[in-house]
Order: C-alpha cells, then sequence, then structure tokens
C-alpha cells in the first residue's frame, strides 16, 4: 500500500540534444517518485465507524508477511503503560488496552 497524497513531480525538461547528465536527472526524479508510492509509510491505525456501530476496531496496513500489526502479547503486560494495546493469546488473540 503507497503513500497517500504523493504529488507527481516536475520532471526537467529535455534537451535538444542527449545529455547523460539530464537523462540521470529524470530517472532520478522518476525513481524517488516511485520510491514514494511503494513505501507503506507510517501506520495509522484507526476505528472506522458507520453510525455508532463499530467496523473496524483497528485497521492498519500490514506489516511484513502478517496481515496483523506487530504488537505486545499479554507476556509483555508487566513492561506496558496504562493505555497500552496489546494481544491476548490466550484468549485467540484478542486486542486488549493495559488498565
Amino acid at each position: 500500500m503507497g503513500q497517500k497524497n504523493v504529488i507527481a513531480p516536475y520532471l526537467p525538461a529535455a534537451s535538444e540534444v542527449y545529455d547523460h547528465r539530464n537523462m540521470n536527472e529524470i530517472f532520478r526524479v522518476i525513481s524517488l517518485y516511485f520510491n514514494q508510492l511503494d513505501n507503506a509509510g507510517p501506520i495509522s491505525i484507526s476505528t472506522q465507524r458507520n453510525g455508532t456501530a463499530v467496523i473496524a476496531a483497528l485497521s492498519a496496513p500490514p506489516t511484513g508477511n502478517s496481515a496483523v500489526p506487530s504488537l505486545p502479547t499479554q507476556a509483555d503486560l508487566a513492561n506496558l503503560r496504562i493505555g497500552d494495546i496489546y494481544y491476548d493469546t490466550s484468549a485467540s488473540n484478542v486486542l486488549k488496552v493495559k488498565t
């Protein structure tokens, strides 16, 4: 998933005759643009609602090969702060908040 709000770059004008430096600059700009599109960017997590009904309590792009964001588990509970979220793997990966 690429970054949102990526603006297409301004490409340098072509020269009348082939110029190696000009072509390198064009390829550099295009490469940078594609890297921005390919970069997942920062993870944004949000709650999606339809009126008062919660559609998705945790919506985030996948990390690595997993469709689930990397979060601590109940084994890390002692090191978490109040308000931190974690997976309770003893209860079928239930998402919980440390109180």
